[in-house]
This record gives C-alpha cells, structure tokens and sequence, in this order.
C-alpha cells in the first residue's frame, strides 16, 4: 500500500452504495454533444472504431473538453475515473494498476485518467484532497472507491461491487477496446417486481423498493437476488439519513459507547459504505461477544442483512461468519 500525497478526504464525502451522492459535477458540465446512433463509443475516439491519442484500448486521459462525453457515457458503461498529479510518487503506479484492471474487464469498465494539475476542477468537483484517488461514475453520480494505493485484489473487489451497483442501475453496457463496441445485454427482462424496486431506487425511494422486493421474497422465498437488493435498500435508506449527520461526532459517540447498538450499528453501515468492509463487520461482531439479550440479536439481524449487501462469496463475509460463530458458541 502506498499512501496519498496531502490530508486524505473525509470518509463519508459520498456514499458508494447510492447514486445519490454529495458531489455536485455540475459545474463541469458543458453542453453535451448529439449521442451518435448506435453502440456507445470513448470520448476522442474516431468513426469505425480508430481512436485517436491519447486514447488506448478502454482509457480516456480526461480533459474539460471530453468530461462530459464520459459523464454521458456512465449511463451506459460504469466510468473509473483515477486522479493523479506528477508531484505524487504513487500515482503513475496507481493508474497502470487500475489500466490492467479495467482492461481484463472487456469491456464493462471504462478508466479515465485525470491529472488534477491540468484540470483542478475535476479535483475540486470530486472533493478530493489527496492524490492518488480513485472514483467511479455511474448514471453520472459519483461512486468513491480508494485513495493512495490499493493492492490489486483489493482493487478487482471494489470493482466487482461496483458493476454490481451498476447494474442494479441498469448500467450494464459493454465497450469494444479502441472505443467502439455494441451495447450488449446482459440479461433477460427483468421480473415485474425487480423491474419496479430498481424504478423505484432509481427515484430515490428506497422504501418502495424495500417493498417490491419483500413481495417478491413472498411469492419466491429462495430469490436470492430479492433478498440481496431488500439488504442494499435497507443500507441506501439508512445512509440517506446518516448522509447529514457529523459522521465524526458518530464516530466518536461510537468509540466512546462500544455497548450503544445505535452508535455501533451507524458506523459500520458507514465503514462498510465506504468500502472498510472489514472494520464494519467486525465493529458488529464485537457488539455482540460483548452483549446477550434483544440487542444482540437486533445485532445479529444487521450483521446478516450486510453479509448480503457485500456478498455471500466475499472473504470478509466468509471471515466475519467464522467469527460470529465463534462469539455465538
């Protein structure tokens, strides 16, 4: 791991699990070009597919000119944006590593790299005070990933959750190296009820999807994709509420109260929203070998409907189980 040149950025900036983010784009918007018919294509890339430098297969180095072309596109291909500078060891490292990443993707990712010293209002925008850092766009909201340097592993994990994010977003295209590539769906229709939760997250109303999705568990209790979006809504409407909180007051209340099941429950949706899924897990498995009674269990609810939010197949999940096991029995 390699640290980020400057005062990192506050943890809870935005929320990486709802597009409904804190960061405004919109003073970068320009106006936006007529989208050309057919497959989405890369930002300075030509007709038929030859693209033009400083463009390589799956990346865009971003400029004010071409900025919106990528917040367009998001709503078809999720857009990782890497913020470097020439002033920061790291970065060139950060942005090969996440250039080889997205590569291996074919085509479901889309890397922009920026440098913050050419284009200061990306930086500003993005409310980032260290570099390197690692963004994502999705439907043009800003996702936050990593800042200073990620392990590969650690890297390919937040991207698998991110396509996730995405696609429960309808965000699901496919871009061809050298820019140009059909649109490819990735699935049948969805179910009607499916279809109505993601409408529904889509508008910002998390208790409707909770309610299309808890429909759709009663008429098929094994729906394993209607239990994890119930999760996922449950996080994204809980860190609706928390988005205006002084996240650091709760951190602190946390920190001072290790047995307030509020205080505790709070700040992991907070760490695992912000991608310290570990920490957040943890912090709710130390709650309960510390506690007996209703709070334990109302504990253990949580710590389940989170196992379902970041994966069942997720290391940490499979760590956290084994150390619930462990304080239950």
């Amino acid at each position: 791991m390699t640290s980020p040149v400057s005062r990192p950025v506050p943890p809870a900036a935005a929320n990486p699990l709802s597009l409904r983010g804190a960061v405004d784009l919109s003073a970068l918007k320009q106006r936006p070009a007529p989208p050309a018919a057919g497959s989405p294509q890369l930002p300075g890339a030509a007709a038929g597919g030859e693209a033009e430098p400083p463009v390589r297969p799956l990346r865009v180095d971003i400029t004010e000119a071409n900025f919106q072309e990528l917040v367009e596109l998001s709503a078809q291909v999720p857009v990782v944006v890497a913020l470097w500078a020439s002033y920061s060891p790291g970065s060139a490292d950060v942005v090969d590593t996440l250039e080889r990443i997205v590569d291996s993707y074919e085509g479901q990712l889309v890397l922009g790299a920026a440098d913050v010293e050419a284009f200061p209002q990306l930086a500003q925008a993005f409310q980032v005070q260290a570099v390197p850092t690692a963004v994502a766009l999705v439907k043009g909201q800003p996702v936050p990933l990593f800042q200073g340097g990620a392990e590969e592993p650690q890297v390919r994990s937040l991207l698998d959750e991110l396509l996730k994010v995405a696609g429960a977003n309808g965000v699901a295209g496919r871009v061809g190296a050298g820019g140009a590539g059909a649109a490819e769906p990735e699935a049948a229709p969805l179910p009607p009820l499916h279809q109505k939760a993601y409408e529904a997250i889509e508008a910002g109303d998390f208790a409707a999807a909770a309610d299309a999705y808890r429909q759709a568990l009663l008429e098929m209790p094994a729906d394993s994709e209607a239990k994890t979006g119930l999760a996922q809504v449950g996080l994204m409407d809980r860190l609706q509420v928390l988005s205006s909180a002084d996240t650091e007051a709760l951190r602190q209340k946390a920190a001072a109260g290790p047995d307030n099941l509020e205080a505790q429950l709070e700040v992991a949706d907070l760490d695992v929203a912000g991608g310290h899924i570990e920490d957040g897990l943890g912090r709710i498995v130390a709650f309960i070998g510390r506690n007996f009674g209703p709070e334990r269990e109302t504990a253990r609810i949580r710590l389940l409907e989170l196992f379902d939010v970041v994966g069942p197949a997720d290391d940490r999940v499979a760590k956290a189980r084994q150390n619930l096991a462990r304080v239950l029995f």
